[in-house]
């Protein structure tokens, strides 16, 4: 199961040359890139980098905090806080290719010394406890089926009062969800839990639940004006650099399942 989340990701290659490839095509200069020239690809989730910002304010965030960032990915959403707020961002992901890209990204708008990444699986970090000022996740969850121990792991590396931020897709009632989607090609890796069940588990997991904010709405009019403009021309930047060919049929399919609320994105601010 692990090896089929990591290969839907990435698919094989060299994921950091491939962006820059087509970086370049768009006439990207690498040497002189910030972090907004790469947010079209790396704030790999709905609503992108105003959504990374959002989750980033709610967590209190001064210099000298120390984030965790679980599921980072390409490390978007790591530097994006790191850069705001001069802060250190450290982030975990289960794919080996995507924590080398990810590194090799923060070294192109020089913020290597601020923010790290570290292959590992979010069930059990590698990491000791009460070590992290505040943590984040963004759209990880739906590839992982024992939330329990997930959010457990959570608590245990956040120092006491230390706030975490969860922004995920959940399951929605209006029926089953329509494949391919960004985080699954099919059911066996996708597991959504209802908005009921998330909060059972942040709270089983020994959080506070300071504020619930569902943003569905804006996700849909989001994915319907992604969905335009791939059907007009593929920009040269985008998630499909590293989903593949699929990727406008997964963000049609997003347009439907958001519309047809069988999804929704809901965001949870806990404390410990």
């Amino acid at each position: 199961m692990v090896d089929k989340v990591a290969s839907h990701y990435t698919g094989g290659g060299d994921l950091a040359s491939t962006i820059a490839e087509s970086l370049r095509r768009a006439g990207k200069d690498i040497d002189k890139l910030g972090t907004a020239d790469l947010a079209t690809v790396d704030e790999f989730h709905i609503r992108g980098r105003k959504a990374t910002l959002e989750l980033a304010h709610s967590l209190g965030l001064v210099a000298s905090a120390h984030v965790l960032d679980i599921g980072s990915g390409l490390g978007g959403p790591a530097r994006t806080v790191a850069e705001t707020y001069s802060c250190r961002v450290t982030g975990i992901d289960l794919t080996q290719a995507f924590c080398d890209a990810a590194a090799t990204l923060s070294g192109w708008v020089g913020l290597r010394d601020r923010v790290a990444f570290r292959q590992g699986d979010a069930t059990s970090l590698p990491f000791g406890e009460a070590e992290f000022d505040a943590a984040m996740t963004i759209h990880v969850a739906m590839n992982i089926a024992a939330k329990d121990r997930m959010y457990a792991e959570a608590r245990r590396v956040l120092k006491p009062g230390g706030r975490f931020a969860v922004y995920d897709v959940l399951q929605g009632e209006g029926g089953e969800v329509l494949f391919p989607v960004p985080w699954a090609r099919e059911p066996s890796i996708s597991h959504l839990a209802t908005p009921d069940a998330m909060e059972a588990l942040l709270a089983g997991a020994g959080f506070r639940i300071l504020a619930v904010n569902d943003s569905t709405e804006e996700s849909l009019e989001w994915f319907e004006a992604m969905a335009a403009r791939m059907a007009q021309a593929v920009p040269a930047v985008t998630f499909q650099s590293f989903l593949g060919e699929d990727f406008p049929t997964m963000a049609r399919n997003q347009v439907s399942n958001l519309r047809d609320r069988r999804i929704r994105t809901v965001t949870y601010i806990c404390q410990v």
